[in-house]
This record gives structure tokens, sequence and C-alpha cells, in this order.
């Protein structure tokens, strides 16, 4: 699917996707991972219309393993967020993600579908929102980047809010 083939609706909508890594792969470090996922998003023709910087921040929960690389991409339309969640999948199997059960295991490459035009998604496969992007500083710095008016589907809280509930243990600083 390109881009030049979805309805106006859809290239007006708003799609948040959430970029993370702390483990190079076959690549030369997280952050080289993170700008193949970004091209491979656009190959897949999907039309990014705003990247945030990069920001380097803490596991949560906290543990020793190396400290990620994150960012949010704000993508104007797509395809529908079920279909949209198996690309992202495809890409982050692509890059070498294996997935083996074990939560918040580090990783080559994590895509994760934040928002999709507000949508709210309660099934086996798909949440949406994100179930944890309120309490991930991780998220909400870069969304507020991108989206920076975005408001939470279920809470109605903005990002301004969001962020000063955040638990104060949670380490993030940008890249330069």
């Amino acid at each position: 699917m390109t881009s030049a083939s979805l309805t106006p609706d859809a290239a007006s909508r708003r799609v948040l996707v959430g970029l993370g890594s702390n483990l190079p792969g076959r690549f030369a470090s997280p952050l080289a991972v993170l700008e193949a996922a970004l091209a491979a998003l656009e190959r897949a023709g999907l039309s990014v219309a705003a990247r945030s910087g990069w920001w380097e921040s803490a596991p949560v929960p906290r543990s020793d393993q190396p400290w990620f690389v994150n960012g949010v991409v704000r993508l104007a339309g797509g395809p529908p967020a079920v279909e949209l969640l198996d690309l992202l999948n495809r890409i982050e199997a692509d890059l070498g993600r294996h997935r083996d059960g074990t939560p918040n295991a580090p990783r080559v490459v994590d895509l994760d579908l934040l928002d999709d035009a507000g949508q709210v998604v309660d099934t086996p496969r798909l949440t949406l929102p994100h179930p944890r992007l309120a309490e991930r500083a991780f998220v909400l710095h870069p969304l507020a980047e991108v989206a920076p008016g975005w408001t939470h589907p279920l809470s109605g809280r903005g990002l301004p809010e969001l962020i000063a509930a955040l638990p104060p243990d949670q380490e993030i600083r940008p890249l330069p």
C-alpha cells in the first residue's frame, strides 16, 4: 500500500508509533537500528509526517540491561490498526527482533502502535491506546515533540499533565 492509495480521510488520520532499541543486532548501534526501522516504515509506503528527536532512557522497570534509544513518529494515515500492527511486527522481525515471551527483555527493536486517531480498542490482539504509554517517560517526552496537543483517549489528560504525573525514577535525556 502506498500513501497515494489512501483516501483523504485515511491520509489525514493521525497514527502514533513508538520506536525503541537497546541492542545493536546486526547494526552498529541501537540508534542505527531505529534509523533502519524508519527507513523500513517508509519503504512499506507509510508517510512519516513528523518524527521526534532521539532520547536515551533507562530500562523500565530498572535493570542492569543497556539504556534504550527511543523516539516517536506521527504517521499520516496508513492501513487499519490491526494491519499496521502486523506490518510493525514484520519490520521488527526483519530487523532481528526475536520474541521469547520474557517481559521487559532487552531488544534489538520495539515498534509500538501507541494511538490511532484516538480509537479505543481492547481485543486480545490489539489494545489502543497502548496500555502503558501514559506511564512511560520514554514515550511521553518524544510524543510531545510530534503531537503536543495529544490527549489520552481514555483519561482525557493532556501531555503536560501526564508528564507531570510520571514517577520520578524514570531517567530520560535527549540525545544531542
